[in-house]
């Protein structure tokens, strides 16, 4: 009996740490953690953009990983790349903005 519940310890302790291992950030992928905090910056980002009456009309894409946001997309002058860019920057938990705008 002790022999299985011995097992038992075994395999559930293998199965945790497999789920933890799975979940860990590595140079190109994300934890979970990191993933939903990316999520909501890019949140944030797309609605400060959006909100930002100079940049309505502009199609800016963005995209977020480990905290660095990406600023892609098409704008009508280099004011509105420096804009988006200067609001990305303003969004807290933003660590750095990386800018692939161009210019329609």
């Amino acid at each position: 009996m002790k022999t299985i519940q011995r097992l038992s310890v075994l395999v559930l302790a293998a199965a945790a740490f497999t789920t933890m291992v799975g979940c860990a950030a590595t140079s190109t992928k994300e934890s979970t953690g990191q993933y939903l905090d990316d999520t909501a910056i890019t949140a944030k980002v797309k609605a400060a953009i959006f909100n930002e009456p100079t940049l309505k009309s502009a199609e800016v894409n963005v995209e977020t990983f480990k905290r660095v946001v990406q600023l892609s997309g098409f704008v009508s002058s280099q004011a509105d790349i420096q804009k988006a860019t200067s609001v990305a920057r303003s969004v807290d938990g933003v660590a750095s903005v990386k800018n692939d705008m161009r210019l329609k």
